[in-house]
């Protein structure tokens, strides 16, 4: 089982909890959880069983502590996480909808995670080839951004699968709105792509099929298309397919798509070339159907670390669903479908 390997920002979500009156004004008050989607992917494979390490910044603060005691709690390698001397720990405050649905105010401007600089990188970072991924909020300002390019090129480079969880936080954006040609700079340059539907219509700028042949026309091998609880759409050279998630009632859908690609990591990271298994549409398939229940029990319970689900409680749910146990077995094994 190779490492996988997460980097990007590690941050407090805020999660609305409720509204309490004292003196003619409502309150609202706020829980405090670990978090940063990057850093989410970490704990659901480490939770999982998996062997993950999580390289980013936080600050030397209070927030920072908690961050790395956070990581550590749950198992995931913390030696690449460094502590930045003066620049804060970013903070996101979640409001939730009836659905469970979120949105976000991001206290992130100057932050440690976005200080993170390419001499920060050694070889460390790329033993055992482990498999790398990344999100595109280390893309949001023109450092960053070109931090990442460096370390996406040198995973390429160690023969690591690179996967990118799209994640587009349009508000982190110094325009209010992602750049689609720095975005999709990257999406080219992935072995795997997992996106929303909605940034699918975003990136593809409404022409979807041309899209797809140019992802798949790049390095992509596989693009994956979720849709909240519908049906799941992923290409891969010469194959498209489809595969339906549990029913599930959403709580706070906050870890939903990190607990989704924390799975597909888990398993593809058993395999001796994860790189040639997205070229598999059986082997895709199943690796998403049990991606699927990860995805679905983290929607179910609130906060990101918490919520993310062992690997008793995905293969239990996979099981329920109908899903192919014994798939899962084999590439636990090591074997390609």
């Amino acid at each position: 089982m190779r490492p996988v390997l997460c980097f990007g920002e590690a941050l407090i979500d805020f999660l609305h909890q409720d509204v309490i009156e004292q003196d003619k004004l409502m309150l609202p008050s706020f829980r405090q959880y670990p978090g940063g989607a990057p850093a989410n992917s970490a704990v659901a494979v480490a939770k999982l069983g998996g062997n993950a390490k999580f390289a980013g910044q936080v600050g030397k603060d209070a927030f920072g502590d908690f961050l790395q005691t956070a990581l550590t709690q749950y198992g995931v390698n913390t030696e690449l996480l460094t502590r930045h001397p003066s620049a804060k720990t970013a903070l996101a405050f979640v409001m939730l909808d009836d659905t469970g649905d979120r949105s976000f105010s991001f206290y992130r401007d100057n932050s440690a995670d976005v200080l993170f600089t390419s001499q920060q990188v050694d070889a460390r970072w790329f033993v055992d080839s482990p498999v790398f991924h990344f999100c595109s909020n280390t893309l949001t300002t023109a450092d960053i951004a070109s931090c990442t390019r460096e370390i996406v090129t040198q995973a390429r480079a160690q023969q690591c699968l690179v996967s990118f969880d799209v994640n587009l936080r349009h508000n982190l954006w110094e325009d209010g709105q992602a750049d689609r040609a720095l975005v999709n700079e990257l999406v080219f340059q992935s072995h795997l792509v997992k996106l929303s539907k909605d940034e699918f219509d975003y990136l593809s700028d409404g022409q979807a099929e041309s899209y797809i042949a140019k992802c798949l026309a790049q390095h992509c091998e596989l693009l994956i298309i979720t849709d909240g609880e519908g049906q799941i759409d992923y290409y891969c050279e010469g194959h498209h397919g489809q595969v339906n998630p549990p029913k599930i009632k959403a709580v706070d859908t906050t870890a939903g798509g990190d607990g989704f690609i924390g799975g597909m990591l888990f398993l593809l990271s058993h395999l001796a070339d994860p790189i040639k298994a997205l070229t598999s549409s059986q082997t895709v398939s199943e690796v998403i159907a049990f991606a699927s229940c990860c995805g679905a029990i983290a929607v179910s319970q609130p906060g990101a670390f918490p919520a993310l689900p062992s690997f008793q409680a995905a293969s239990d749910l996979h099981t329920q669903s109908g899903f192919n146990a014994d798939a899962i077995s084999q590439l636990l094994q090591g074997k390609l479908l």
